[in-house]
Formats: C-alpha cells, sequence, structure tokens
C-alpha cells in the first residue's frame, strides 16, 4: 500500500480481471456440471455458504497477516485492541453483504448468460455512480457522461433482443439487491475515504469487511434454519453437507480469488477520482472477466455461448471503459490540472 501511488490504476484493474477470471469459470461449472454423486449440477444456494465462510476466514487472516487492522478503528476488549466499524463503516457492510451473496448467485441461473446478467447489474451501477457524485457536489466530466450514454444503449440493444427480462424471480432479485448494496456502498465511500488517503482506504476495508461477511453468511443461515421454501434445502446441504464433499477444495479455490479480488476492488473504488471515473473502470474488469469466462466455457464445455446482442452490448461497455481511459489523459496533455477530490 506504500507505493499505491506509484502503480497505475488500471494496474489494480487488471489484476482485478486476471483473479476474477478463475472465480467465473469454477462458479458456473461447478452449477452446471453434474455433481458426482447426485447426478445433477450443484445449484448456487447449496455452493455460496462454504465459499462465503471460507472468504471470510481468509478475509480476516488476510487482515491480521498484512497489519491492515491497526489502520481501523478499535475497541479494548480484556486488553486486546479490537478492530469496530465506525455507523459509516458499518451501513457500508450491510451494503456490501448484499453484494457478497447475490455476485455468486448471479452465475448459477439457468438459462441466463454470465454477460446478461452482468451487463443488467454493471450497468445498474454505472449509471448510479454519477449519481453519487451529483449527491456529494463531486464534478462529474463530460466522459464520464458519455460512457453513461453508452452504457445505456447497451442496456437497450440487449433488453430488446431478448423481448424484455425474462428473468426468474430470484434473479430480478439478485439484481435489486446487488444495485441497492452497490448505491449504500458508494454512497458511504463518498463520504468517508475517497480522499486518496492510504491509512483511511486500509481501515475502511478492515472496518466493512470484519462486518459485512458474517453478515452474509448469517443471513443465509437464518433463511436455512426458517425452512423456507426449497432454498433453505439447499442451504443447508451448503452449511453441512458440502464440508466431506470432493467440491470443497474447488469451492476454497473460489473463495481464495473472492478474497483477492475484494481487495483490489477497494483500491479501484477510493481512488480519489470521481465514482464515475473508479467504477466504471471496476466495473468493466469484472465484465471482461465475465465475457471471457464466457467464451472458455462455451469453447472447453460447451457451455451457452453469447448471443450477437450480448456481444454487441458488451463492446459498447467496453467503448465506455475506453472512453473513461483515453479522454482523462488526452485532457491532462493538453491542459494538465489538479486531481480534485
Amino acid at each position: 500500500m506504500t507505493g499505491r501511488r506509484a502503480f497505475p490504476l488500471e494496474g489494480y484493474v487488471g489484476l482485478y480481471f486476471l483473479f476474477y477470471l478463475p472465480n467465473v469459470i469454477l462458479t458456473k461449472l461447478i452449477t452446471s456440471l453434474p455433481h458426482g454423486s447426485l447426478g445433477r449440477p450443484l445449484t448456487g444456494l447449496e455452493t455460496l455458504p462454504a465459499s462465503l465462510i471460507l472468504n471470510t476466514l481468509l478475509t480476516y487472516g488476510f487482515i491480521w497477516a498484512s497489519g491492515w487492522h491497526r489502520d481501523a478503528h478499535a475497541v479494548r476488549i480484556a486488553g486486546l485492541r479490537v478492530p469496530m466499524p465506525t455507523r459509516y463503516t458499518l451501513l457500508s457492510g450491510l451494503g456490501t453483504a448484499l453484494i457478497v451473496f447475490t455476485v455468486p448467485l448471479s452465475f448459477t441461473f439457468e438459462g441466463v448468460s454470465i454477460p446478461f446478467i452482468q451487463l443488467l447489474m454493471r450497468g445498474d451501477i454505472l449509471i448510479i455512480a454519477p449519481l453519487v457524485d451529483l449527491l456529494f457536489g463531486r464534478r462529474v466530466r463530460w466522459w464520464s457522461w458519455v460512457a453513461l450514454a453508452l452504457v445505456a444503449l447497451a442496456l437497450a440493444i440487449t433488453l430488446t433482443s431478448r423481448g424484455g427480462l425474462g428473468l426468474p424471480p430470484l434473479a430480478i432479485l439478485v439484481v435489486l439487491l446487488y444495485t441497492l448494496g452497490y448505491f449504500i456502498r458508494l454512497t458511504v465511500m463518498t463520504r468517508v475515504s475517497k480522499d486518496g488517503d492510504d491509512a483511511k482506504v486500509r481501515g475502511y476495508f478492515v472496518e466493512e469487511k470484519i462486518f459485512a461477511l458474517p453478515a452474509s453468511v448469517l443471513f443465509l443461515a437464518l433463511i436455512s434454519a426458517t425452512g423456507w421454501g426449497g432454498q433453505a434445502g439447499e442451504l443447508s446441504f451448503g452449511f453441512v453437507g458440502i464440508w466431506g464433499d470432493s467440491v470443497l477444495g474447488w469451492l476454497a479455490l473460489i473463495a481464495l480469488t473472492l478474497t483477492v479480488v475484494s481487495i483490489f476492488s477497494v483500491l479501484i473504488l477510493l481512488n480519489p477520482r470521481e465514482n464515475a471515473y473508479c467504477v466504471p473502470l471496476e466495473r468493466a474488469s469484472s465484465l471482461l472477466a465475465g465475457i471471457a469466462g464466457s467464451l472458455i466455457l462455451a469453447a472447453g464445455w460447451g457451455l451457452r455461448a453469447l448471443t450477437p446482442a450480448e456481444l454487441v452490448g458488451a463492446l459498447l461497455l467496453i467503448a465506455a471503459i475506453a472512453v473513461l481511459s483515453i479522454a482523462p489523459r488526452l485532457r491532462a496533455r493538453a491542459a494538465p490540472e489538479p486531481q480534485v477530490p
């Protein structure tokens, strides 16, 4: 972290992509190919509890081993310094909890391609990013509005080609919860930590994650305990039966990649530039991983290939990212200006 400013933001975007790609592929394979003993693919709800629990343990281990916990607010309990979220990072943790368990689920819906669900989820976030900037009086430059228009066009083309959303009710709920979670998170980030202070970035990550990850696990456990519908039975297997299953090693790898991705994500989103700049870069990295993952899955395992409309929508989002990456550099060469927090 001491050299974060010297390392280009796009470098973190590239690393995000490299670790997110195997996460996408493994998640889709586990929930698409028949499981050895069950004779059917595992569902997202059957795999999610273990991956989230492992992700929580790995993240806590990183927080302790890296020393990032020293930059977080804390209380003394029995002589020990225990990191504790503020009211703002607690609220952000609630938003993050919504994001954490909806992202893996988004890859698991039958008949719904990864690029399409990602386009919906990432497109929504690209739209709310400049709105949060405006809410806090931050300047939104012209290239952010151009990128927003490209995103809107991509959404319109993809939805029109499908004749509407055509999603299962749970998938629609996932998109709504994901969008709400990101709105909460971006609002808090802009309020407390987007000022370029490395210590604040480290403290924010710790305070947010120590609450968000166990909260997401608790949410799933409550659904399982209530016995609500078929989802409860799937979650019961995910909390109990999965630990002796051969798929556990793959779930551990998914959890590891998710842990690393979450670190790069906070470094990108808490960059002092406006949300309308940082968010599209971070979201595009995940989108490109989804596209690349779909191509690999189609070529290697015969899973559903991209439709022409999905490919056009993805290319439009990539164009939006190109605008966000190139236009500020051309502007800086023509008339350098100080970075505005």
